[in-house]
């Protein structure tokens, strides 16, 4: 039986623990091995995001014809 994940399930799920990390970065309490190893975690996570981002997007811009792209970056 297969699973089917749900992308804004997984989306909020990445931000809640993104949010966890930068606080426990934050409060500055961790050796310094824990603090990359969260900090490398944390990176993943925002990549993902970012791409979940893109991806939602590029489906609004299909969904959406003839309306120009607005110059976000």
């Amino acid at each position: 039986m297969s699973t089917v994940v749900d992308p804004v399930a997984r989306f909020e799920d990445a931000m809640k623990e993104l949010e966890t990390i930068v606080q426990k970065l934050e409060r500055g309490e961790l050796k310094l091995e824990e603090s990359l190893s969260l900090f490398e975690r944390g990176m993943a996570l925002s990549q993902e995001c970012r791409g979940a981002l893109d991806s939602a997007e590029l489906k609004i811009k299909t969904l959406v014809p003839g309306k120009p792209a607005a110059d976000s970056e």
